[in-house]
């Protein structure tokens, strides 16, 4: 996720000197959240105010617990650290067992896509770009909501490259392909959930090993207790791997009951794209991918009514609020903005946003919901993801990215 983790300097600090309480910032997230919380009671259907608190739960667990996929990735390649890496491997095994019930009932729809080429070129376009921006889907917007102008730069090209992934999908969908492939309509539910949580222990174990052929032992990150008293860390951040990974994976079982699909993060950044180009004249309503049900749907309803957009709105407020309850809102601005590191902002959103449009989404809506909902899609993001993320790690240090 973000390549700048939250708390990565409170971990380090002793209690004592870590900063106080932002009150300015969490009165705010306050009014914000009323007045945004109002209308969606006033004007959405019922769920959207659920939702909307689901996001911001989301957003709290994602900064406390610095949960990064991006730099999860990137220690491991760089320094052979797997601790982040294995916690998106529990979260993903937790959230698995948890839809695996619902989705056998019916309650629920799972997110289950076509593979094909779109999905091989459009991961790997998203790995590449989420280490040149500096975060990834969810990453992105937890760290603009802490306040890192950066990622506002990252996000709003993220924003430009999904309008241009929808102007081009119905191509890209004309390629080589199989199709949706859903383990648990393949096998049965309880197959389908222990094959996964194989393959997830194999790779634990293999990202293991070779983290202590390395250094000779292995991290304990992922267990690592809390810092101060457990309601203190609650409260202002520091939080173990795993907690985020319990909560997130909760939080994500929460949105597949109360919105009947998965956590998502990136339709809505095509969707502000296209209302934005909307409102400039563009008629984006005659595109190909905007004459499909749901997008038409979306583009001529208010963002209010839209789940993910729903949902993002709460996660930004989410972080700001735990950046503000951790003092630390803002933190992530400090060093200058050089020309190269906007460039990489700029080409990294832009590749993000891209990708996530031709695979159906990103890490969070494609690889994290996309495998706990036992589709074959998801195992293909990841794979393709993380060998465009390798080439992306190389090329950080000419956008004057460090590694």
């Amino acid at each position: 996720m973000a390549s700048v983790a939250p708390h990565a300097a409170t971990r380090s600090m002793p209690a004592g000197l870590t900063a106080g309480m932002d009150r300015f910032v969490i009165a705010t997230v306050a009014v914000f959240a009323f007045v945004l919380a109002g209308l969606l009671w006033w004007q959405a259907p019922a769920d959207r105010v659920l939702l909307f608190l689901i996001g911001g739960g989301l957003g709290v667990a994602l900064y406390h617990a610095a949960f990064g996929f991006t730099a999860g990735w990137r220690n491991f390649v760089v320094h052979r650290r797997s601790g982040g890496l294995r916690a998106q491997l529990l979260l993903i095994g937790i959230a698995s067992v948890l839809f695996a019930p619902v989705l056998a009932a019916g309650a629920a729809s799972g997110f289950v896509a076509p593979v094909g080429l779109w999905i091989v070129a459009g991961s790997f376009l998203f790995g590449l770009g989420m280490q040149l921006g500096g975060g990834c889907g969810s990453g992105t917007l937890f760290t603009v909501g802490a306040g890192n102008r950066r990622m506002l730069i990252t996000l709003a090209f993220f924003i430009v490259g999904s309008v241009l992934g929808t102007l081009h999908l119905p191509w890209w969908l004309e390629g080589p392909g199989i199709g949706a492939v859903s383990l648990i309509g393949t096998l049965d539910p309880l197959g389908a959930v222990l094959i996964q949580l194989a393959v997830l222990g194999a790779l634990g174990v293999a990202l293991m090993e070779a983290e202590r052929a390395r250094h000779g032992n292995v991290q304990r990150s992922l267990w690592r207790g809390p810092e101060r008293g457990a309601g203190a860390t609650l409260l202002t951040g520091g939080w173990p791997l795993l907690w985020g990974a319990l909560a997130l994976a909760l939080l994500n079982l929460a949105t597949l009951l109360v919105s009947g699909t998965p956590w998502g993060i990136t339709f809505a950044f095509a969707l502000w794209g296209a209302k934005g180009l909307s409102a400039l004249g563009v008629d984006v309503a005659q595109w190909e991918y905007w004459t499909w049900p749901y997008p038409a749907q979306a583009l001529s309803a208010s963002v209010l009514n839209d789940v993910t957009s729903v949902m993002d709105f709460g996660l930004i407020l989410g972080a700001m609020l735990a950046a503000g309850l951790a003092g630390r809102y803002n933190a992530g601005s400090q060093r200058r903005l050089g020309a190269r590191s906007v460039a990489g902002a700029v080409l990294g959103g832009l590749l993000m946003g891209y990708g996530a449009r031709l695979a159906f989404g990103c890490n969070i809506g494609a690889m994290f919901s996309g495998i706990a909902s036992a589709s074959l899609h998801g195992w293909v993001w990841f794979v393709f993801a993380f060998l465009g993320s390798l080439l992306g790690i190389r090329l950080r240090p000419r956008f004057g990215l460090e590694n």
